[in-house]
């Protein structure tokens, strides 16, 4: 389980303590973290990671708009999208754009692993 690696992209801090935390306990190797999308489309072109979760919502550029620039720099990496509850359309809009799959806040561990499931071997 340990071959995948992950960047964690949330402009809370919490949040992604909260993620890396249930990814390592889960065995997963998360290679970085960032706080908005521009940091995450530099941190994808450098670690390409396997998978990243990115959140919908933050400043500077939001994961929606940074979706197609990181799959650009790093086409193999498979996006999950993290939302608060009442953003559906912004996460149908993420998965017509390249986003494989989502979670939603507050994370539920359970749930996360599935995410993580159902998009690894695609």
């Amino acid at each position: 389980m340990s071959e995948l690696t992950f960047l964690v992209v949330d402009d809370a801090v919490f949040m992604r303590t909260v993620l890396k935390k249930m990814l390592v306990e889960a065995s997963y190797t998360v290679v970085g973290e960032a706080g908005n999308g521009l940091e995450a489309i530099e941190l994808a072109k450098k670690l390409q990671p396997d998978m990243m979760t990115l959140d919908i919502t933050m400043p500077e550029m939001d994961g929606l708009q940074a979706i197609e620039a990181i799959l650009q720099v790093s086409p193999n990496t498979k996006i999950i999208m993290c939302s608060a509850m009442g953003q559906q359309s912004r996460v149908v809009e993420a998965i017509k754009r390249g986003a494989k799959d989502f979670i939603v806040k507050p994370f539920e561990k359970a749930r996360v692993l599935q995410a993580i499931e159902n998009v690894k071997n695609l």
